[in-house]
């Protein structure tokens, strides 16, 4: 039902975007390799952690810390010119990473594996530091912790309910500075952590959305139409609005954020059904969390890698492991277990 859900929720992204540019114009091929990374991300990493539970996390993690450090396409613009500088991207990757090795640490069975793999999850969040990231340090950290809380949480959809709404909280900040209703003093703290273009560039967003709600200016069109871009100090800028949900609905409407939000929905919905232990589905609602907000400030879901990378964790943390389905039917041909199916449905 969930694999379901998610390709028409998937579907239903690339032909709204496919509408819009018929409509508006604009470049929809973005967002269709994006839902095209996220697709082939899930399905692979559901066939490899159904083949390697630990094993597929632990080289994803270590797949993301080397993209984040090796590769040049993930730091694009100034880093004076944007609220992550240059490790938006980088953060998010690392933030994946995190949640990766998070995800194998609770799936291995030996107690020494298991706290080398929590080492690596820490060691990583020390690389952000390395990198210059103090966002990706942040995300690494919080998801670490989330990682070991749930092992006292029996509940999962409570936790990634929890999860939900402080992402909810997160994404709507860009849209409350660019409305300026925050108040003064509050407002102009976080402006100036932003720096100078970042709620000019959210407020041409809001303004797009109020003149076309309904379908937008057209895919990729936010450069063409933004008097901050046009007006921009930065030879650089990659002529975003660093905020995917304003983005968006700037260039899809109302529509595409539902939409956009719809797929959020639908991962933690994945994890909330997964057969794997909850710690395993935590861990992974934390670190796709982080991405949400961190992507809700920049513009990290523009990498292939970063949209991908969330579909492969996805993936992994949603499969069902063929040792695990093995056992259980060998003990049910025993008469230990019941014949059946194994039940899909949420842990206890």
């Amino acid at each position: 039902m969930s694999d379901a859900t998610g390709a028409i929720v998937l579907g239903a992204c690339a032909v709204w975007a496919l509408i819009v540019a018929g409509a508006r114009g604009g470049r929809p091929e973005g967002l269709l390799l994006a839902v095209l990374a996220v697709g082939a991300g899930y399905a692979s990493g559901r066939i490899s952690g159904a083949l390697l539970p630990v094993a597929a996390p632990f080289v994803g993690a270590l797949a993301g810390v080397g993209l984040a450090a090796a590769a040049p396409h993930t730091t694009p613009v100034p880093e004076f010119g944007w609220p992550l500088g240059q490790t938006g991207a980088t953060a998010a990757l690392l933030a994946i990473s995190a949640g990766a090795a998070c995800c194998a640490a609770w799936s291995a069975n030996a107690p020494a594996l298991r706290f080398a793999l929590r080492l690596l999850a820490a060691g990583i969040a020390a690389a952000a530091l390395l990198l210059g990231s103090t966002a990706g340090f942040a995300a690494c950290t919080v998801i670490l912790l989330c990682s070991l809380a749930a092992a006292r949480m029996h509940r999962r959809g409570l936790g990634l309910t929890g999860l939900a709404l402080a992402t909810a909280v997160v994404t709507g900040v860009p849209w409350a500075l660019a409305a300026n209703v925050l108040p003064d003093g509050l407002s102009d703290s976080l402006e100036a952590q932003l720096g100078p273009e970042q709620v000019p560039l959210w407020q041409d967003a809001l303004r797009l959305v109020r003149d076309d709600p309904a379908l937008g200016v057209g895919p990729g069109r936010f450069e063409e139409l933004s008097p901050t871009v046009a007006q921009s100090l930065f030879p650089d800028t990659d002529g975003k609005p660093h905020s995917a949900p304003l983005q968006q609905a700037a260039e899809q409407g109302v529509v595409g954020v539902v939409l956009l939000a719809a797929v959020f929905c639908w991962l933690l919905y994945t994890l909330w059904r997964t057969p794997r232990p909850t710690p395993v589905a935590l861990s992974a609602g934390a670190a796709l969390a982080a991405l949400a907000a961190i992507a809700s400030v920049g513009n990290a879901l523009s990498f292939t890698a970063v949209t991908a990378g969330a579909g492969l964790l996805a993936g992994i943390a949603t499969s069902r492991p063929l040792a695990v389905e093995g056992t259980q039917g060998a003990a049910a041909a025993e008469g230990s277990l019941p014949e059946g199916p194994v039940p899909k449905g949420p842990a206890p």
